[in-house]
């Protein structure tokens, strides 16, 4: 079972002091029987206290408030993790829809989850469901060759799309990065009623040349009868692995940003995201990013920070 070190830090900084900033997080490993949080030590500008509970969707939130005026927000995860899932595990590839559907019949969460958001492109969408849907094949192999058709049809291309970036707009390009891919998956699985969920984490390849080593990285999560919820990274075209350390589930990003939150000032922000991961063999990665932010607003006065996790991508 192999352990990690990894060190977050998400780091505003602003041209003038701000106040009230206020903020969510979602940098807690998320609870599952795949992963176990051996240590994680949390700072933050201030030493503001934070309120800790879990949402809807399973996920570990901690929120605070930073009142006085200030130039800097840093917020530093150091975090030890042991991933636990088996890397021989057996997928269940003989059931179908109709267990599915029977399945999804007996639960709200999941029936909530086969909801494709209403699109442009959504004929495109329907067009990739032509290419991969067989009746006689099962709900994980269908799902197995979706992902293999976003590997392969869209190119992974670093810093064309942001966190704002549109299921529409990655279909009228066929590129982007590991949101992008997942975005996509999504609208596929759940037009074909699969339920499917967001996920945001850390890859931890270990010098097995995937993408998205070391940064935030994004997959998905989808509903497999008889088994239960599987992760599967259409950015590598592999089931997740015990190289993969989850922090959120969701809908989408917007239910799995790492931080998001707002402030008063007119002040012009700065946003910075370093991921180091260390592993057993002594190895680390590090990446540094600069993050792209909002425009001010026209008032001046009311500021919406930047959910952090949108560079995960790069």
């Amino acid at each position: 079972m192999p352990t990690f070190k990894i060190h977050h830090i998400t780091s505003y900084e602003y041209d003038r002091p701000v106040t009230e900033s206020i903020n969510e997080i979602r940098i807690t490993p998320y609870a599952c029987e795949e992963q176990e949080i051996l240590e994680h030590e949390l700072n933050i500008t201030g030493n503001p206290s934070i309120l800790h509970y879990t949402d809807y969707w399973g996920n570990r939130i901690g929120q605070f408030n930073l009142n006085p005026p200030h130039s800097e927000l840093v917020i530093e995860s150091k975090l030890v993790v042991r991933t636990k899932a088996p890397t021989d595990r057996t997928l269940v590839f003989n059931t179908g829809f109709e267990q599915l559907q029977q399945e999804i019949n007996q639960s709200l969460p999941l029936l909530e989850l086969t909801k494709p958001e209403a699109i442009q492109y959504q004929e495109a969408i329907q067009d990739i469901v032509r290419q991969i849907f067989q009746p006689w094949k099962s709900v994980a192999a269908t799902v197995q060759d979706c992902c293999q058709f976003i590997f392969q049809h869209f190119q992974y291309i670093k810093g064309i799309t942001d966190i704002e970036t549109t299921v529409d707009q990655i279909i009228e390009h066929r590129s982007g990065v590991c949101q992008d891919f997942a975005h996509v998956m999504l609208q596929v699985l759940r037009t074909l009623k699969i339920p499917s969920r967001y996920v945001s984490g850390y890859i931890c390849p270990n010098k097995n040349g995937l993408r998205g080593e070391g940064a935030t990285h994004a997959w998905v999560e989808t509903w497999i009868p008889n088994y239960g919820w599987t992760g599967i990274d259409p950015t590598n075209n592999i089931w997740v692995s015990n190289t993969h350390v989850k922090l959120a589930v969701g809908r989408n990003f917007t239910d799995c940003s790492p931080v998001k939150g707002t402030f008063k000032g007119p002040a012009q922000q700065m946003l910075y995201v370093f991921v180091s991961v260390g592993y057993e063999d002594g190895h680390r990665f590090e990446e540094r990013n600069q993050v792209k932010t909002p425009v001010p607003s026209n008032d001046g006065e009311y500021r919406p920070t930047v959910d952090e996790a949108g560079r995960q991508q790069q």
